[in-house]
C-alpha cells in the first residue's frame, strides 16, 4: 500500500474495532467458563480475527471504486452461497443457515450478504441524483427483496431485519423523498397480518414474550428474564471479570454469542457497558466522519451503509439484552463469538478505511 495512502489511514477507527475485538476475546472466555474448554473458543476467535484482519487489509488496499465496479459478481455470488444454504445448508437449531466447512466450521452467506447489499446498493443509487418516481426506486428495492427473501426462507428473520434496516438508511441518505419512505414504512405495517402468518411459532412467541416475558417465563420469556437479571445485578461495577453468577451458573442461554453483553453488564457493571457503549460511539463517530469527508457520492454511501449497519447490531443486540427490543439472535459487532459475522464485519471496516484513505485527490 502506498505511504500516501497511509498518511490518511484512520488509526482512530482502526484502533477502536482492535479495541472491541480484544474485549471481545476476553468476555468470550468468561463466558465460556462452564465448557471445560474456555481457550478452545478463544483459539477459535484469534483465527477468525486473523483472517478478519487480512480481509480488512486487502479491503483497505483496494479503491472502493474498484470494489463498486465489481458489483456484478458480488452480487451474483452472494445470493448462489444463499440459494446453496437453502439446498445444501447445515440445520441448528431449527434454522439453516450455514453453510459445512469441515473442522472450520460453518459459513453464514447471511453476514457476507449484508456487506453485499451495501456495495451493490451504493453502486446502484449513487448515479441517481433525484427520485422523480416510485420507478426510480423498483432497481434498489428489487436488489433487496431477492436476498432478504432467501434470508426469511432459512428462516432469519434477524439479518432480514438488517437488510431492511441497511436498504431503508441508504434510501433516506440517497436522497429519496420523506412522503416515499413514509408509503413504503406504511405498507409494511399495513403487510403486518400476514407477516405474522409468515412467521414460525416460536418467532410468535418471541414477540409475545417481549411484550410480557412473564406470558412464559419458564419457555421463550427465559432468556430474557434472565439477561436482564444479570444486566441489573452488576450495578456500578458488577460482579468482577470471570465471577459472574448468572454466567458461571449457566442461566444464561447463548450467553457468548447473543446475549454476551449480559456478560458485560453483569460482571463490568454499568461502568463497564459504558465504555462498551463509548468504544462503539467512536467507531460510528470516525464512520461518519468518512462518510462525510468521501471524496463523492459513491463513497459517501457505501460507508453510510457499513455504519448503518453496525449501528443496528449495537441497537438491536444491546437492546434485547435490556427488554427493548424482541430477541432476534442479531451478534453484537466484533465481541460475540461468530466466525462469519466478525470476518464480515472486518472486512466492512475495511471498504470504510479504503473510502477515507481516498477522501482527497492523491497523485500516484
Amino acid at each position: 500500500m502506498s505511504r500516501r495512502l497511509l498518511r490518511y489511514l484512520d488509526w482512530t477507527l482502526l484502533g477502536t474495532t482492535l479495541a472491541l475485538m480484544t474485549f471481545g476475546a476476553v468476555i468470550i472466555y468468561s463466558a465460556t467458563q462452564n465448557t471445560g474448554d474456555p481457550m478452545g473458543f478463544v483459539k477459535v476467535r484469534l483465527m477468525h480475527a486473523a483472517l478478519g484482519l487480512i480481509l480488512l487489509a486487502l479491503a483497505a488496499a483496494v479503491d472502493y471504486q474498484a470494489i463498486a465496479r465489481a458489483w456484478r459478481p458480488i452480487l451474483g455470488g452472494s445470493l448462489l452461497l444463499l440459494l446453496v444454504v437453502v439446498f445444501f445448508g447445515r440445520t441448528t437449531m431449527g434454522a439453516q443457515r450455514w453453510i459445512p466447512l469441515g473442522p472450520l466450521g460453518g459459513f453464514q452467506p447471511s453476514e457476507l450478504a449484508k456487506l453485499a447489499l451495501v456495495i451493490v446498493l451504493a453502486r446502484t443509487l449513487h448515479v441517481r441524483e433525484e427520485f422523480e418516481s416510485w420507478r426510480s426506486l423498483v432497481p434498489a428495492l428489487l436488489i433487496a427483496a431477492v436476498p432478504v427473501g432467501l434470508i426469511v426462507k432459512q428462516p432469519d428473520l434477524g439479518t432480514a431485519m438488517v437488510l431492511i434496516a441497511i436498504t431503508a438508511a441508504m434510501l433516506f441518505a440517497a436522497g429519496a423523498p420523506a412522503r416515499v419512505m413514509g408509503v413504503l414504512g406504511a405498507g409494511t405495517l399495513l403487510a403486518m397480518p400476514v407477516l405474522w402468518q409468515m412467521l414460525h411459532d416460536y418467532q410468535r412467541r418471541r414477540l409475545i414474550v417481549f411484550i410480557d416475558p412473564g406470558v412464559d417465563p419458564q419457555g421463550a420469556g427465559y432468556a430474557l428474564i434472565q439477561s436482564k437479571i444479570a444486566v441489573g445485578s452488576g450495578q456500578l461495577l458488577g460482579k468482577g471479570l470471570l465471577h459472574g453468577t448468572q454466567n458461571l451458573l449457566n442461566f444464561i442461554p447463548e450467553q457468548h454469542t447473543d446475549f454476551i453483553f449480559t456478560i458485560v453488564g453483569e460482571e463490568l457493571g454499568f461502568l463497564g457497558a459504558l465504555v462498551v457503549l463509548v468504544l462503539f460511539a467512536i467507531w460510528l463517530w470516525r464512520g461518519m466522519t468518512i462518510a462525510y469527508q468521501a471524496k463523492d457520492r459513491l463513497g459517501t454511501l457505501m460507508a453510510l451503509g457499513v455504519v448503518s449497519t453496525i449501528a443496528f447490531h449495537v441497537f438491536v443486540n444491546i437492546g434485547m439484552t435490556v427488554g427493548l427490543m424482541p430477541i432476534t439472535g442479531i451478534p453484537l459487532p466484533f465481541i460475540s463469538h461468530g466466525g462469519s459475522a466478525l470476518v464480515v464485519m472486518l472486512m466492512a471496516t475495511g471498504v470504510l478505511l479504503s473510502i477515507g484513505m481516498r477522501r482527497k485527490k492523491i497523485l500516484f
